[in-house]
């Protein structure tokens, strides 16, 4: 049997690889502290408000909650479950940096996200004309985790700067004013769920509620075909006296940034790979080392994991052969 080789350890700009490994985690006894959160964004809800969403953190003993920062000053701390929240307070035309850090059930703190920062708008006097009613809501399911929906632009005088998602009466995610359309995932296999959706302006006026949409989400676990990687593409290339493996693919649509994917060789995973900056969201493109000898044919097939924390369906599985 040919063994692979990749290096142990191979940063890129922003992009790490790390081999996956079959070993244990030790004893227990000397666990490290949560993961930083990755995909972490941030968006003016209003002129005095910001949205701030990230993915889930790994933790070995599970996270416990996750505390918000604007600066170093501690904003917000929220349950595991959820994955945003609305920063509330905030000076108009004014830029904020924000970072969140997750807690694990030990009451350890682990490392700040990255940075992001957010400008809100500038604000508006004696406004009080709230937005129409977004119309048009549509929506499908995806599998038996995630739902897409879709609705037409509502207008207002000054402008829309914000749309709400809510789940029964529950707020659980907002999105640009120029956005007409979002993914939600981390729901429940085989369960009812009605979705609406409200617009925002800059002085925080909050349309209707559009007309409900109701989906129930496939029952048992899916095999992911919605949240898989696609356009996915493998083709081979030599340097050097070297056969390198060349990938591409669409990042999945997901409700929140995709950072992490797991490429599988052969039939077995092979490397995980990690953005820790801006990831791709358009194409994604990857190479690494092979081997020396022609001839050697390869399965390659790759997965994402998404914002919830759960890995997405595997793409098409595509074969090469070095040197041809």
């Amino acid at each position: 049997m040919r063994r692979v080789p990749v290096p142990a350890l191979l940063v890129c700009g922003a992009l790490t690889l790390v081999v996956s490994s079959c070993g244990g985690g030790g004893d227990g006894t000397d666990r490290p502290a949560p993961g930083a959160p990755t995909g972490v964004t941030a968006a003016a809800g209003s002129a005095t408000s910001v949205h701030v969403m990230w993915n889930a953190a790994a933790a070995q003993t599970g996270v416990r909650a996750y505390e918000v920062y604007r600066g170093t000053t501690k904003v917000r701390e929220v349950p595991a479950s959820r994955h945003m929240v609305d920063v509330t307070r905030l000076r108009p035309a004014t830029t904020y940096v924000f970072t969140v850090r997750a807690r694990d059930a030990d009451g350890r703190l682990g490392p700040p996200s990255r940075e992001v920062r957010a400008t809100t708008p500038a604000a508006v006097a004696a406004d009080r004309s709230a937005p129409s009613r977004p119309g048009g809501v549509r929506g499908r399911t995806t599998g038996s985790r995630a739902v897409q929906l879709t609705w037409k632009a509502a207008t207002d005088d000054r402008g829309v700067v914000s749309y709400d998602i809510h789940q029964g009466g529950t707020k659980i995610h907002s999105v640009g004013g120029n956005q007409t359309g979002t993914v939600v995932t981390g729901l429940r296999p085989g369960t009812r769920y009605t979705f609406t959706v409200r617009a925002r302006d800059a002085a925080d006026n909050v349309s209707p509620a559009s007309a409900a949409v109701r989906l129930t989400t496939a029952p048992g676990d899916d095999d992911g075909r919605d949240t898989a990687p696609t356009g996915f593409r493998a083709t081979t290339h030599a340097e050097g006296g070297a056969h390198y493996l060349d990938l591409s693919w669409v990042p999945p649509r997901a409700d929140g940034v995709v950072t992490e994917y797991q490429i599988h060789l052969d039939g077995r995973a092979a490397t995980s790979l990690v953005w820790g900056g801006s990831a791709p969201r358009e194409k994604a493109t990857y190479s690494f080392y092979l081997g020396r000898e022609d001839g050697v044919r390869h399965r390659v097939r790759i997965r994402a994991k998404l914002p919830d924390g759960t890995w997405g369906g595997f793409s098409a599985e595509r074969t090469v052969t070095t040197g041809r």
